[in-house]
């Protein structure tokens, strides 16, 4: 088969949508050497290709794995026009991008989508106008054309079938998991305290880690974390990552400016993939207080260094952290700050947790994704 996969947001910095096609690609050059591999990217700098794509996900050696780099003005041009321009002239077996098709591709071309999430549909007011405009007119015409959908979770597969009558036959749900390289990664305490001063952390600290967009409720979280301060003097709040990403959640600033602990609410900014091993190790506890998610790879990855977690009751985290871990509702602040305080200082709860959690990052594999997506390919070609 000559398979075709969109590898654009490798290499940029962009969380979850990033780690999944990583991994996958990643995964793939372990367990397949008979398909041949187009992966396809608008980074047009050699040296960031084979710095930031090529070295990481392993191909350099690989001689059924071959970048093709396509140069757009945008994405919206590479996406109608220059993928499928290439396509027509250099046609593939299979295409598998995520959320938007290519337009204008051949239908002998077998087109999968990955669904991470449609939480555009039912938190409208947290996407700016531009992105949801897209979106809403896209996304429908690429579920359509798509001749097989992959959601990252059962919750996901209900969604889109639910909100687009997408027939559930359609649809096939591959889990996510822990990057290989993460849980290999074992710092030493010398290695610890290089990756502690490197991101100005206190020596005791709770951990949310991921985007800030409105839907990841970090308001909330601050909000929850000054009600207890007063009790927890010793444990500040670092919330990791990237604040000048797009949809920056602007009340996040509005409410610290309210608060007398603002000093204790730190932002060490975007982390570096080998060092996040060490960052989730050096945590007091992980807290994830989400309103909507996909899947939410970083409980996994908490789980994976023993660390204890509290994690907002939506359907997709029960999915994810089944049993092991402790649950909030992201709409009670009263009971957020409560249960923070419990799986802050109650160690026979943190103990449980460990227990459980160590256990359940294990039932996800991103080598049995892998194969999952393999199936899918092979299943479609024939």
């Amino acid at each position: 088969m000559k398979i075709g996969i969109d590898i654009r947001n490798i290499g940029k910095k962009r969380t979850g949508d990033e780690v999944v096609f990583f991994n996958l690609v990643k995964n793939l050059t372990f367990i397949n050497s008979r398909n041949e591999y187009f992966l396809f990217t608008d980074i047009t700098d050699t040296v960031v290709l084979r710095n930031m794509v090529m070295k990481p996900l392993g191909i350099e050696n690989r001689s059924n794995f071959k970048i093709v780099s396509l140069k757009a003005a945008n994405k919206f041009i590479w996406n109608s026009w220059t993928l499928p321009r290439y396509l027509r002239r250099h046609p593939v077996d299979v295409y598998h991008t995520q959320y938007i098709t290519p337009f204008f591709v051949p239908k002998k071309i077998k087109i999968i989508t990955t669904i991470h999430d449609i939480s555009f549909n039912f938190f409208p007011q947290l996407i700016k106008f531009s992105d949801l405009f897209f979106l809403k007119i896209l996304i429908p015409l690429s579920l359509k054309r798509a001749n097989k959908i992959i959601a990252v979770s059962h919750f996901t597969k209900d969604e889109i079938v639910k909100y687009y009558k997408i027939n559930p036959e359609k649809i096939e749900t591959v889990h996510n998991s822990v990057d290989d390289d993460f849980l290999r990664n074992d710092p030493s305490p010398e290695e610890l305290e290089k990756v502690r001063k490197k991101y100005s952390l206190p020596a005791k600290f709770m951990l949310y880690i991921g985007t800030m967009q409105p839907r990841k409720n970090l308001p909330f979280l601050i909000k929850g974390y000054s009600e207890i301060k007063h009790k927890l003097p010793d444990i500040k709040l670092v919330i990791a990552g990237n604040r000048e990403a797009r949809n920056f959640d602007a009340k996040i600033d509005e409410v610290l400016k309210k608060c007398d602990n603002k000093q204790d609410v730190i932002f060490p900014g975007f982390i570096d993939e080998k060092d996040k091993p060490a960052l989730f190790q050096l945590a007091h506890l992980f807290v994830f207080p989400s309103l909507y998610e996909g899947f939410g790879i970083p409980v996994l990855e908490a789980m994976s260094r023993n660390v204890p977690v509290l994690v907002s009751d939506i359907p997709s985290a029960r999915e994810v952290a089944g049993e092991s871990a402790f649950y909030f509702n992201p709409f009670d602040l009263d009971d957020f700050s409560k249960k923070l305080y419990d799986v802050s200082v109650d160690e026979r709860l943190r103990a449980e947790l460990r227990t459980k959690g160590a256990k359940r990052f294990r039932d996800f594999s991103w080598k049995d994704a892998a194969l999952n997506v393999l199936k899918i390919y092979q299943k479609l070609a024939s």
